[in-house]
């Protein structure tokens, strides 16, 4: 019998509670958009740099954080909640702007905890004190995104950093106190199902937590040129449900699982269009884990 750490029965055991994230935005860049590195981002980014489903930009943080618990009260039960600053890179601004949006956001008393979404290369010592600190206040989560360890795949989705970037980050992460979620995209062209097993069992080593994402090709992102030339191909549902599973069986059991796939947003969803019926995807893939005698739940 094999077991997975998921999400939910992580945040359970921490807070005793059922909890939800509230998406919101700082309203900040990123140093592969505002020309530090170049100005495209990543290949495979929206322009809303992953954060679609986050609160306007131009609300205040507390002003998100109530919009943000309005649209999610209706499937919610309880009141915990983490606050999720989702889009673009969360720690690339000016530090004392950093400290104010994440104290506002840490502020309810219905926000138990912080999560940051961020690129390794964007934590200079002073912004990893300040997370520190607001650690120290509620628990925060840092989540960097990895994607793929291997040089090849970085340079053609325009990552902008070394592998090595990715393991100072979280050591000094560690040494301050946050804990560190790592994103890895499963299906980036050219990849092997070997070269995305690597990846996870890398991050496997170093992470608290994993969110296993699935490669969603959307309009108006340079990826979306890539795959109308032909140049790569979508995993099938088969396909994604099978490197899925046996990245969840490499991974140590004491490893948060976040994700087990993704939501692209549907209007701008290109392929695979049968990630959009969540509910299909997320039962296959139960089914398969089921067959595989992986259950959800830590071994404890």
């Amino acid at each position: 019998m094999r077991h997975y750490y998921s999400l939910n029965e992580y945040y359970q055991q921490k807070y005793g509670t059922k909890v939800y994230k509230l998406s919101i935005s700082a309203g900040l860049s990123c140093p592969n958009r505002d020309g530090t590195l170049g100005t495209g981002g990543c290949i495979f980014c929206s322009r809303g740099g992953s954060g679609e489903f986050a609160a306007p930009a131009e609300l205040s943080i507390r002003e998100q954080l109530e919009a943000a618990k309005l649209r999610v009260q209706s499937k919610t039960r309880g009141n915990a909640y983490i606050a999720y600053f989702q889009p673009f890179s969360n720690t690339y601004g000016d530090l004392e702007h950093l400290r104010k949006i994440y104290t506002e956001a840490l502020a309810p008393d219905f926000i138990v905890g912080m999560s940051v979404a961020t690129r390794p290369d964007c934590l200079p010592d002073s912004v990893v004190e300040l997370l520190a600190e607001m650690n120290r206040k509620k628990p925060v989560t840092v989540e960097l995104g990895l994607q793929t360890i291997h040089p090849r795949t970085a340079r053609y989705i325009r990552r902008g950093y070394d592998l090595p970037v990715y393991d100072n980050a979280v050591e000094r992460l560690h040494a301050a106190g946050p804990e560190v979620v790592t994103h890895i995209i499963l299906g980036l062209p050219g990849e092997t199902d070997e070269m995305m097993l690597d990846t996870v069992r890398y991050a496997g080593r170093v992470t608290d937590g994993v969110k296993l994402q699935l490669l969603h090709v959307l309009r108006d992102t340079d990826l979306a040129g890539e795959y109308a030339a032909g140049k790569f191909d979508v995993l099938s549902l088969e396909e994604y449900t099978d490197i899925l599973c046996r990245a969840i069986e490499i991974l140590p059991e004491n490893v948060v699982i976040h994700r087990l796939t993704g939501d692209g947003d549907k209007r701008s969803l290109i392929a695979p269009l049968w990630s959009a019926d969540k509910k299909r995807v997320l039962n296959t893939i139960k089914k398969a884990l089921d067959d595989r005698n992986v259950i959800q739940g830590s071994k404890a």
